[in-house]
């Protein structure tokens, strides 16, 4: 299983929101590059880094403290936040990030998208999904930094990028997202079950140790894990070798 800590960066520090909300933050008093070294040295092989300052206004804002972020460990970091471009995806992969998240750009403009996969290559993207989920499962997508919502299809748009060759998958279930919840595990068993080809990487309310296993026994194949571990509710080391 992949196992991705986070770092969400607002002003180039260490913050979370609650459930998307740019109202709700809560700032962390330790630097990016502490953190990440932190996670290599509790065994981390990945990093999940989200750009919040371009999630919210568009374009890739920090790409500094990103790039300083990749030539401080030794992690294959995954970062986005604010990708609407050609650009802005070369300037992270210029940084030195292993994939680039696309999230936004990837609902409203698929044929953008579809043309950056072909320019860099599946094995380069992320793609993220940002899930408002009704009581009877029904799944609509979010959009800019979780502002807005898109009247687009989830797995009409999931289905057309796993055609173009992308393997890799964020979805978060918005409303456990910094909740501290635990997660949605029947909609990632569910995509998980549909797509096995795919890996999902489930994001949203991870709050014990043994919420991973239990993603791992449904199949899930990564995760992405935040405020839990700022707020030291399990270690990394905990949980980092489960397989």
């Amino acid at each position: 299983m992949k196992i991705y800590p986070a770092i969400d960066l607002i002003n180039g520090k260490c913050v979370r929101l609650q459930k998307g909300d740019f109202t709700k933050v809560t700032k962390y008093i330790v630097s990016p590059v502490d953190v990440a070294q932190q996670y290599q040295s509790e065994g981390a092989e990945y990093l999940h880094v989200v750009d919040l300052d371009g999630a919210k206004s568009g374009g890739v804002k920090q790409t500094q403290v990103i790039s300083k972020l990749v030539s401080s460990c030794n992690l294959k970091v995954q970062a986005g936040g604010g990708v609407r471009s050609l650009k802005d995806v070369q300037l992270l992969l210029d940084a030195g990030v292993d994939k680039v998240i696309i999230g936004s750009l990837a609902v409203k403009d698929m044929e953008l998208t579809k043309a950056i996969i072909s320019q860099v290559g599946a094995k380069a993207i992320t793609i993220a999904f940002d899930l408002f989920v009704d009581e009877a499962g029904v799944m609509e997508i979010a959009t800019h930094g979780w502002q807005s919502k898109s009247d687009k299809n989830f797995k009409e748009v999931l289905e057309n990028y796993i055609h173009q060759g992308v393997d890799q998958i964020l979805c978060t279930d918005i409303s456990k997202d910094g909740m501290l919840v635990g997660p949605n595990f029947s909609l990632y068993e569910q995509l998980s079950k549909k797509y096995p080809s795919v890996c999902f990487l489930a994001s949203g309310g991870m709050s014990e140790a043994s919420d991973i296993t239990q993603l791992k026994e449904k199949g899930v194949r990564g995760v992405i894990i935040g405020k839990a571990l700022y707020e030291n509710r399990f270690s990394l080391s905990e949980v980092i070798h489960v397989n």
